[in-house]
């Protein structure tokens, strides 16, 4: 090991500072130096794999499915902490994995007493600038490194946990170094009466290349990946048809495209949007997921830089924000870089929720994190093995495929899980969710949306189901709320024209919206009113397999006769009203509804006959989710 002779000059040093420097001065053998190694960033969705620490020149380690208590008994016996990164790092693992814990209120982070005088990067780089070494057994090893040791140790290489525990320790024998350099060059003096510390000979002690005894190690209990049988056999999910899309900000850069049926993934890379719409639509998915940002923060009207909001309303979104709190690595969605992606994304889901077609934002590394899968930066055969071992076949475990096919089957798993009610949605009232998975169900209402043709029975029938105890509501309501905001009449000549506007001007997802929004709070909805493809894909995004359609139809002199005697319409319409009413911009997109319904029930004979018969789809339909 080489030290560096070079001082910076005396800086005051903050009273807070001097004091647990001294501290640590007084009772080195009192201070803990500790590193932990994880499965990945995120200390919401990360675990932790391996804790060391040297305190009073001994060396102790924590093996992820081990007995804690040795660890937490060293922490409790330290009275101080050093740490590289460790408040924004270490420190939350370990709150996280064991909230009972009590790290040291006096904790010396080096990455910022090394950036006070001048050294800055991480760890390895600054050793590197010190001459600092104590790696020659482990050169090359890194943090990306140190995650699939991981998993090669639980894939039975018992050589790989050697590794990560040697990696371990060098890290924390190097604290010490950067520590005495750190003080050096901050001038720091210790009182005259002490003896000169090299904190080096307390954070390498003589004991630190004598591992554990690794053979008394217990696999069986850590925790192991969920495969896709345990999350999903004997759901409707297990057979889900999903269409998931790797998608990249250019068409001159090919796409990656899976289609997921069950657990079977098809996969190939495409370039145009024209391709992309093309093979989606001829998959015929239940649910199209797509790895890209979907909607523009609240505020923002173009994704371009020169937009009038910009400054105001920022580049990112409530999600990604949440993303980053949960210390999962995303950018923004308006970066100069993200522009042309968010566009595209936005587009291509508009055009397929026109439609009818089911569209949801994904993130394959938040899915990859959740799912114990090592993201593709750790290697394509990793992101392989991690796919296969979790369940899904396909020609990608035998052949080479890009890594852009690998997240577009990510992504897809995405819908799976969405499906499947094992989904959390990050997103806000003016901001379209990003869907990630989550192991745990959480319950969601059941949703019967209503659509078919003028005086077909679509609300007798929805009334109805109200009887049965359904939170009723209807596209109208919301629409007659802006009306009396316009000062406009609440006829059906007024509903139709603001409804066809509310349509042609993209707002059609913000009524659904509020629709939903005023019976949110119930376990069981009907919602009346359904008119264009996209409030089935809007249902069907928001409740998956929770959401039924059905389309209400009967012959056309029936719906004429009860479209004349309705009570609301005085006096008696003419045979021209019906057609007129018929013919409107709302009502010619009524006919695209029949092929997206799950049934379709004609309504020709008496109003108690339809009923039982939605009875019985109902209960079928319950007994199948």
């Amino acid at each position: 090991m080489v030290r560096s002779n070079k001082k910076s000059s005396k800086a005051k040093l903050p009273k807070p500072l001097r004091e647990k420097l001294a501290f640590c001065h007084e009772h080195p053998e009192c201070v803990m130096f500790l590193d932990i190694e994880t499965t990945g960033l995120s200390h919401y969705y990360d675990e932790i794999t391996v804790v060391g620490w040297a305190l009073n020149q001994k060396s102790g380690t924590y093996i992820k499915g081990g007995d804690p208590k040795p660890m937490l008994a060293a922490i409790e016996r330290a009275v101080a902490i050093v740490t590289f990164n460790g408040i924004r790092f270490d420190a939350k693992f370990l709150v996280q994995e064991f909230p009972k814990i009590r790290i040291p209120e006096t904790h010396i982070d080096l990455m910022y007493l090394c950036r006070r005088v001048g050294l800055k990067g991480g760890q390895k780089a600054i050793e590197q600038e010190l001459g600092v070494n104590f790696r020659d057994d482990i050169e090359g090893v890194d943090g990306f490194a140190a995650v699939l040791l991981w998993h090669r140790y639980l894939r039975g290489e018992l050589v790989a946990l050697r590794t990560l525990l040697t990696y371990n320790r060098a890290d924390i024998a190097a604290m010490g170094a950067l520590f005495d350099d750190a003080l050096s060059r901050l001038g720091f003096e210790a009182d005259l009466l002490s003896e000169p510390i090299n904190f080096v000979d307390w954070s390498a002690p003589s004991d630190r290349l004598v591992l554990p005894d690794l053979t008394r190690v217990s696999k069986s209990k850590t925790p192991r990946a969920p495969t896709f049988r345990e999350l999903f056999s004997g759901s409707k999910a297990e057979y889900a048809s999903v269409v998931g899309i790797d998608l990249t900000g250019s068409e001159k850069r090919p796409s990656g495209w899976c289609n997921l049926v069950g657990r079977h993934a098809e996969t190939k890379v495409l370039s145009s949007d024209e391709q992309i719409i093309a093979d989606t639509i001829a998959a015929k998915p239940e649910l199209i997921s797509i790895d890209s940002p979907l909607c523009l923060p609240t505020g923002r009207l173009t994704v371009f830089d020169d937009d009038p909001g910009r400054d105001q309303f920022g580049i990112m979104r409530v999600c990604e924000r949440e993303l980053k709190r949960r210390g999962v690595n995303v950018y923004p969605c308006l970066l100069p870089s993200m522009q042309k992606l968010t566009a595209r994304g936005i587009k291509l889901a508009n055009e397929f929720r026109k439609l009818g077609l089911p569209v949801i934002e994904s993130y394959p590394g938040a899915a990859q994190d959740i799912m114990r899968i090592p993201r593709k930066g750790a290697g394509e055969e990793w992101l392989k093995l991690g796919l296969s071992e979790f369940g899904v076949k396909g020609r990608y475990e035998r052949e080479r495929v890009t890594h852009d096919e690998l997240d577009a089957i990510t992504s897809a798993l995405v819908g799976t899980f969405h499906f499947a009610g094992l989904s959390e949605a990050l997103g806000t009232e003016t901001e379209a969710p990003l869907i990630i998975p989550r192991l745990q169900c959480e319950a969601t209402p059941l949703v019967i949306g209503v659509s078919g043709p003028i005086a077909a029975g679509k609300t007798t029938l929805a009334k109805g189901l109200e009887v049965l105890g359904f939170a009723y509501t209807r596209f109208s309501r919301v629409i007659d709320d802006l009306l009396l905001e316009q000062g406009l009449p609440l006829d059906r000549k007024h509903r139709q024209q603001m409804g066809a506007e509310i349509n042609r001007t993209g707002r059609q997802r913000e009524l659904a919206e509020r629709t939903i929004d005023r019976v949110a709070a119930a376990e069981r909805i009907v919602v009346d009113g359904l008119r264009f493809p996209e409030d089935h894909a809007f249902l069907k995004e928001q409740f998956g397999y929770r959401f039924l359609h059905i389309f209400v139809d009967a012959e056309e002199e029936s719906r004429r006769s009860r479209y004349s005697q309705r009570d609301e319409e005085s006096p008696p319409v003419s045979r021209s009203a019906f057609e007129e009413a018929s013919a409107s911009a709302v009502e010619q997109k009524v006919s695209d509804m029949r092929p997206l319904a799950n049934h379709t029930i004609f309504n020709n004979g008496r109003e108690q006959d339809m009923l039982l018969n939605v009875d019985r789809v109902l209960k079928a339909w319950e007994a199948e989710i």
